[in-house]
Formats: structure tokens, C-alpha cells, sequence
């Protein structure tokens, strides 16, 4: 098993805004399929990094949805 960084996962994030297939770090090229197997890679790093215990669900983007009533 590989040992990732959360510079990893920032490039992997990056991509996948950017909609970009290939990532390029210290003059190593790896280019992706499609974007679904860049984001299998970016829950694999995720996973791995949680394991290391450098990324906590916490850390990861949720949504919280207000709801109001009328009284």
C-alpha cells in the first residue's frame, strides 16, 4: 500500500474541478482514464489517509440543509 499525502488529495481535487485527466507531481506524469476513475483514486486516497489517521470525516465536505416552519 502506497503512503499518500494530503497534497495527493489536494491534486486529485484539483483535477477533478478542473475536469483535467492527467496530474503531474516532482516530474512524475499519471494520466486517468475518465473522471470516474479519478474519483475511485480520490476515495482511495481518502480512505488510505483516514487510515493514517491524517483525514477525519470531519475534515470532509458536508452539507447541512436548514429547514423553517411557520408558526
Amino acid at each position: 500500500m502506497s503512503q499518500y499525502t494530503l497534497e495527493d488529495l489536494a491534486s486529485i481535487k484539483q483535477a477533478i474541478a478542473t475536469g483535467e485527466l492527467t496530474i503531474e507531481k516532482d516530474g512524475r506524469r499519471v494520466t486517468y482514464r475518465s473522471m470516474q476513475e479519478l474519483k475511485a483514486a480520490r476515495q482511495e486516497i481518502e480512505a488510505e489517509l483516514q487510515q493514517q489517521g491524517q483525514l477525519n470525516r470531519r475534515s470532509l465536505p458536508t452539507m447541512t440543509y436548514a429547514v423553517f416552519d411557520r408558526d
